[in-house]
C-alpha cells in the first residue's frame, strides 16, 4: 500500500495541509486549480460584491460544473473509442476475408494456368501428330 504524503499548500491565501496517497506535485496541483478559480471569479466586480458564503457556492457550483463537464466529454471520448474499437474490429474481419478471397483466387488462378499448360501441351502433341499423320 502507498504511504500517506501531508503537504502543506495555500489556498485562497490560507495554509492548509493536505493528507492523501497521491503526490505531493498532485496535491499542489489541486491546490493550484483552486487558486485560480479563486483568482478568476475574484476580477468579476458581481462575484466580489457578493457575501462571502455566497461566493464560496458559487466556486463550488463552477468547480462541479467543471467535474460534471470534464466527465461527460471522458464518456463522450470512451463512447468514441469504442465505436474506433468495434470499426477497427471490423476491418480486420474485412481484411481477413478479403485474404481469404485472394487465397482462394490464387489457387484458382494456379489450377486455371496449371490446366493452361496441359492443354497447351495436348495442342502440341495434336499439331505433331496431325504432322506425322499428313507425312
Amino acid at each position: 500500500m502507498a504511504n500517506k504524503n501531508d503537504t502543506e499548500v495555500v489556498i485562497g491565501g490560507k495554509l492548509y495541509t493536505l493528507s492523501g496517497y497521491e503526490s505531493e506535485e498532485y496535491l499542489q496541483k489541486i491546490a493550484s486549480y483552486i487558486n485560480n478559480k479563486i483568482s478568476d471569479y475574484a476580477k468579476i466586480d458581481s462575484f466580489r460584491r457578493q457575501p462571502l458564503d455566497t461566493q464560496n457556492v458559487l466556486l463550488h457550483l463552477n468547480i462541479a460544473d467543471d467535474y460534471f463537464k470534464a466527465k461527460k466529454q471522458i464518456s463522450l471520448m470512451e463512447e468514441d473509442l469504442q465505436a474506433k474499437e468495434k470499426e477497427l474490429y471490423d476491418l480486420k474481419h474485412e481484411l481477413i476475408a478479403t485474404q481469404i478471397k485472394l487465397d482462394n483466387s490464387e489457387k484458382s488462378l494456379k489450377g486455371v494456368q496449371s490446366e493452361l499448360q496441359e492443354n497447351a501441351k495436348q495442342i502440341v502433341r495434336l499439331e505433331t501428330k496431325l504432322k506425322d499423320s499428313k507425312k
